[in-house]
């Protein structure tokens, strides 16, 4: 298994944009052996102490192997609605990792 956890920073007044593309790129996860195990929209209030820019959301997903991930990537459905994501993501910061223990 691995893991993908991204801090996704949209641009501002782009949110509903933002979530067209999630409600087509979130179900072709389970499609290539994932599954989306959190995605989070903190408020102020979830943040206890913070060095950088705050994310609008975070999500933390897992896949089987490393090439299921890179296939989701390539999903030609997804491919056709990344213009979306294009117009309303400022930035998106990724870590891939496996689990400890």
């Amino acid at each position: 298994m691995i893991f993908i956890t991204q801090l996704i920073y949209i641009l501002e007044g782009q949110e509903a944009v933002f979530e067209q593309f999630e409600t087509v790129a979130i179900p072709i996860i389970s499609k290539y052996n994932g599954r989306l195990l959190l995605r989070v929209r903190p408020g102020e209030n979830a943040y206890l102490e913070s060095a950088m820019d705050r994310p609008y959301e975070i999500h933390l997903v897992e896949f089987g192997t490393e090439d299921d991930f890179r296939d989701f990537m390539q999903d030609e459905e997804r491919k056709r609605f990344l213009h979306l994501k294009e117009q309303s993501v400022r930035s998106v910061l990724l870590f891939k990792g496996t689990k400890v223990g």
